[in-house]
This record gives structure tokens, C-alpha cells and sequence, in this order.
């Protein structure tokens, strides 16, 4: 690998660039651990990415996999048998793990070809008996995990506490972040309104209360905001809504701001999170049935309503379809958000387009010089994600971080950013692939493949009830006729001032949700070539109903709300036909009418010449 210029990393302000794990650690970590559960009369233990809302940003003190494998990623999970190891991941990060962990140690083991419960199936020894900890896992995930036990011979023990947390002697403090109100001119919907919904929908399905663990749903039911994981505006807590009465939110007072808790106390209780264990034990001995959100709530939960007499009902959270319906003021929000954020990329590509070819740069360099972009809008409150800035064989990740040792030149060839804001309005979420200097043909070839299948979700006409699982092939069609395809999912559901991850909405070939009107996307197919260099391209899109004269069918299309050119120098204009140029064309078209006002200088002369008709 080339060496990067000897200096100090730009300073951002919400990003750094250390180094967030060793894999020299990993050795005497797992060690330790195996002596723990030794000690315990386990012969393994199960270490998931998971906190204890299953979500997938975790705060520092949970990252329990990170500081036992070395692996940061945002899906995985770790079993750690006496003799043996995996570290199980998707195609996303198979060569991160490689690179993060001590693989003579760990094994790293692709998801797609063995999952974690088929590897405990083929790894715990007879009578074997694997400990987990019920916190970190939902009860159908502990089905799964008992029936892999079972079919090997052994037994799955819930275990607490949990044994990492002896053994991790630095372990970060829990956060302490301020939970904050959500302005009713961001969120659209006032909080009762919400609450009259959601009561609605626990009697419709003939539950007695639900448990909110999703920390997201959290902050859309409340209009409240916190920030006790990275770059994603989350409180971390609880609430127990009853069919009928008040609500109780379980939070630590000291973090709830007088605004917030004005703003809580209007429609329910704050309780301290301690209180939780005893609600729903009072529950569960009053015969309730009980709400329990399938894809985020800890078995924990569950069994502290069934062991107090009650039912619980895991299933879907209805908070999770109205969240992702946005509301008219979400979506105008979310369009002026995409504006402003617009103009920070076109000022940063401009200046990247003159500076790299000079040399000199690092990705670092790009790093900060996009964040500073997006801090000049002066209302930027976070990123909304770490950003993605890939030179070269780097660009080959695809959720690759930049740090002081990987950081590399910004050379000829190619370089990826994937990027987002958090506004309190709207969260952003762009990738756009570069070429520095004069790209190769194949470079150009994959560039544009990825281009057409990028375009055919921005141009797809769909009947509704239609899910993003039958729309994913349109994005990769042209890829595979080429024999090429991509290890992500092609798009992902985009929260509002939430995560830049939200569900239930995506397009991939396990989106199995329905896409309605309102729902936002990101609509990012890609290509990757390891060792060499990466592609991607990115916009945010809205579904939207959409008249077709003569139909009979209610039809639904995408509206594009992410304004930045594409990159021409990498499009191969004979594979591409009338209708993809004109769809090109007018998007540029729109963002330059869109933008050119908000852009002055060498940034506006930059933007006219990349909108100009292909």
C-alpha cells in the first residue's frame, strides 16, 4: 500500500480517526473469556453486535464484539467455543473482519454460506453447554439458538451477568446525553396524536399494552431526541404504552431536559429506567397480554412477563410502519435538508476536483473537508454516519473507515464518498464515485452498469403492494448480464433526524414490506473489484403515488430528492439508451436550477459544467 504523507489527521468535529481496535488484543481477550466460562461450567458463549434494544448503532460501553474481536462493523456476531471461534459477518465485511481480528484465533465465516446457528449446529460438542446473554437477543432469535444446541447435542444457558463485562477493565461509561424536545415544525405530528394512533392499533390487534424497546420509536412517539450513540440523535430507554391511559417512559431524569419532560409529561410518566423490570412484572401478574416489538425486544422481557403470569406477544411494533410513512412536514423537511446539503457536496466536489489531481490529499483530508462543507450550512447537528471515503483499493469496502494507518493518498483511479448530515429537519445520506484523472475502460464499463441500475429504481413504475424485494433485481440486472453483482442490499430505509438506517422499508432481497407513499429509501446499487477499486452511487428517494392514463391499478414511483450531478468522466454513453440519457439530462437539469443559487464562484462554474446535457 502506498504511504500516506506524514501529518497530523485534520481535526472534525464529529469524526475522528484512531484506530478502534488491535487484533494483537484479540488473543488474550478471548483467553480470558474462556477461563470466565470455564469457571461458569460453560463450554462457550455467544457475543452478537447487539445492545439490549438489538439496535444497530451501539453505544460505546455495549460494543462488547468490537472489544472482544476487534471487529466495528454494524452486523456480526462471535461464538467462542473452548477449542474454536467464528466470527460470523455478511459479504459487507468479510474483508474487514479478516483484517480487524487475530484470524488464527477467530475464524471469520461469511453469514451468507454458514450462520451463526448452522455453525453452532456443527461446532458445540455434545452436551455442550453455550451461554447467552438474554439481553442481546430476541426470543425468536433464541429459539433459533436453542433448536442449533439442541440438533448438536448440547444446551443453550441464559447467562448474567454478562461475562465480558468482568473482564473489560476499561469499559466506557454509560452515556449521558441530554434527551431534548423535537420541534412540532420538524416533527409534524404532536405526540397525543401519535399515542391516539398507536392505542388504536394495540386494540385492533387485542393486546393490553405495548413495550417500546426500539430507542427510535422511542423519539417518534415523544417528539424527543437524544444522543447517546454516534451520529444518530437516540435516547436510549423504554416505554410501556397501555391500550387505554397514559403511557409510563422509562429514562434517566437527570438526562431529560425541562423542555422534554414538559413535552412528556403532557401525554405520560417518566420513570427511571430501574422502574421497568417491576412495571412489567405487574403486567404479567394482572394476566396481561402483552406487545413485544419481534425485531427489537430482549427475550429479557419476555420473561419477565411470563415468569409473573402474563402473555407476551412478540410481533410487529405498529410505531415501525407509521414512523416510516413520513408526514407532509417530514418530507418538506427532508427536501430542504437534501437542498442545503446538496450545495455543502457540490462546494466539496468542486474543491476536490481542483485539488486532487495536484496530489497531495488524503482521504482523511476529503474526510474533514466535507464535514467543514456541511458545518458552513451552520445547522448541521452530527453526520449521520461515519463517512465512507475510499482511494483506490480502499474504495473496495464497502463500508470501509478511514484511520491514521489505512489512511491513503487520493491518487488516479478511483475514489468513493459515501456521506450523510444530520439535520434537525432531515437526514441525508449520498455516495458518489470520482475518477481522478482519466479512468480505464473497465473502470467506466462497471461505472456505468451500476449507473443503469441506479437509474432503474429512479425510474421504476410499480403496482401497490409491491415489496423492495421485487424491486432489488432492477438494480443489478445490468450487472449480471455482465456476470458482476454487489453484496449489499441495494437501498435502505432513511429515518427523520433518526437513523440513517430505518426499517422497516428497504429495497433488497429481504425486504418483504410493502412500499407505500412517504416511506424514504436510498437507492444505491454498486460494484466492487477487491484490491482494486470500488463503485457506488447514491440518491435518497421517495415513494410516491404516481396516475398512469388508462390504468386500473393504484401505482406508486420513486420522486429523487438528492441533488449532485453524477461523475461524466466515468460514463460510457454506448451503454446507455434514449431514455436513461434523457432521464440523466433532466435530473442534471434539476440540479443545477436547484443549486446554482446556493453556490457561488469556482463551485457554481464547477456544477454548470458537470449539469451540462450528455
Amino acid at each position: 500500500m502506498t504511504q500516506s504523507p506524514a501529518k497530523a489527521p485534520p481535526a472534525c468535529r464529529f469524526q475522528s480517526f484512531s484506530e478502534p481496535s488491535s487484533p494483537a488484543q484479540v488473543a488474550p481477550r478471548i483467553a480470558a473469556l474462556r477461563a470466565a466460562l470455564t469457571g461458569q461450567g460453560l463450554d462457550g458463549f455467544i457475543v452478537p453486535r447487539a445492545d439490549e434494544h438489538q439496535g444497530e448503532y451501539v453505544p460505546a460501553h455495549m460494543a462488547r464484539l468490537a472489544w472482544l474481536t476487534g471487529f466495528t462493523g454494524s452486523a456480526g456476531g462471535a461464538v467462542i467455543l473452548a477449542d474454536r471461534a467464528a466470527l460470523i459477518v455478511d459479504g459487507r465485511y468479510t474483508i474487514q473482519a479478516a483484517e480487524q481480528t487475530d484470524a488464527g484465533v477467530v475464524t471469520p465465516t461469511r453469514m451468507e454460506e454458514t450462520p451463526l446457528e448452522r455453525w453452532i449446529e456443527r461446532n458445540l460438542p455434545a452436551g455442550g453447554r453455550l451461554g447467552y446473554d438474554p439481553w442481546l437477543h430476541t426470543p425468536a432469535g433464541v429459539a433459533k439458538l436453542e433448536k442449533a444446541a439442541a440438533l448438536a447435542g448440547g444446551a443453550l444457558v441464559a447467562v448474567a451477568p454478562n461475562p465480558v463485562d468482568a473482564l473489560w477493565s476499561d469499559r466506557p461509561a454509560a452515556p449521558t446525553a441530554p434527551v431534548r424536545a423535537h420541534a412540532a415544525a420538524h416533527a409534524g405530528e404532536a405526540p397525543a396524536e401519535k399515542l391516539a394512533r398507536i392505542q388504536a392499533a394495540l386494540a385492533e390487534a387485542k393486546v393490553d399494552a405495548l413495550v417500546i424497546s426500539d430507542p427510535h420509536a422511542l423519539a417518534w412517539t415523544f417528539n424527543i431526541r437524544g444522543g447517546d450513540v454516534e451520529h444518530t440523535p437516540l435516547p436510549l430507554g423504554y416505554a410501556i404504552v397501555p391500550r387505554e391511559g397514559r403511557p409510563t417512559v422509562f429514562l434517566a431524569p437527570e438526562k431529560v431536559t425541562n423542555e422534554a419532560g414538559d413535552a412528556i409529561g403532557a401525554v405520560g410518566e417518566i420513570a427511571p429506567p430501574g422502574a421497568l423490570t417491576a412495571l412489567l412484572q405487574a403486567l404479567g401478574a394482572a394476566g396481561a397480554k402483552v406487545r413485544l416489538d419481534a425485531a427489537t425486544a430482549a427475550s429479557a422481557l419476555a420473561s419477565l412477563i411470563t415468569g409473573a403470569g402474563g402473555a407476551a406477544d412478540p410481533g410487529a411494533d405498529p410505531i415501525a410502519l407509521m414512523k416510516a410513512r413520513k408526514n407532509p412536514t417530514e418530507l418538506a423537511g427532508a427536501r430542504a435538508a437534501h437542498l442545503r446539503d446538496g450545495a455543502a457536496i457540490v462546494r466539496f466536489l468542486s474543491w476536490l476536483a481542483r485539488e486532487a489531481p495536484k496530489g497531495g490529499l488524503t482521504e482523511i483530508d476529503a474526510v474533514a473537508a466535507l464535514e467543514a462543507e456541511r458545518l458552513k450550512t451552520g445547522l448541521l447537528k452530527d453526520v449521520s454516519f461515519t463517512t465512507i471515503a475510499g482511494a483506490g483499493p480502499n474504495a473496495a469496502l464497502p463500508h470501509y473507515r478511514v484511520t491514521e494507518s489505512s489512511n491513503r493518498p487520493i491518487e488516479p483511479g478511483i475514489f468513493l464518498v459515501d456521506s450523510g448530515g444530520q439535520y434537525e429537519d432531515g437526514t441525508t445520506d449520498i455516495t458518489r464515485t470520482l475518477a481522478i484523472g482519466e479512468p480505464t475502460d473497465e473502470m467506466r464499463d462497471r461505472y456505468t452498469r451500476v449507473l443503469k441500475g441506479h437509474l432503474a429504481i429512479s425510474r421504476a413504475l410499480f403496482v401497490k403492494g409491491t415489496s423492495g424485494a421485487q424491486l432489488d433485481a432492477l438494480a443489478r440486472l445490468p450487472l449480471w448480464q455482465a456476470g458482476l453483482d454487489f453484496d449489499h442490499g441495494t437501498g435502505h430505509g432513511v429515518g427523520s433526524y433518526l437513523s440513517v438506517h430505518e426499517g422497516p422499508q428497504r429495497l433488497s432481497k429481504l425486504g418483504t414490506t410493502p412500499l407505500e407513499p412517504g416511506m424514504i429509501l436510498s437507492n444505491e446499487p454498486g460494484y466492487y473489484k477487491q484490491g482494486e477499486y470500488g463503485i457506488r452511487i447514491e440518491n435518497l428517494i421517495v415513494v410516491e403515488e404516481r396516475v398512469i392514463p388508462g390504468g386500473d391499478r393504484t401505482m406508486y414511483g420513486f420522486e429523487t430528492i438528492t441533488w449532485c450531478p453524477y461523475e461524466r468522466a466515468l460514463i460510457d454513453l454506448g451503454l446507455l439508451d434514449a431514455g436513461e440519457i434523457g432521464w440523466i439530462d433532466a435530473y442534471h437539469a434539476r440540479v443545477w436550477s436547484n443549486l446554482a443559487p446556493l453556490v457561488e464562484g469556482e463551485a457554481r462554474e464547477w456544477l454548470e459544467r458537470m449539469c451540462l446535457p450528455l
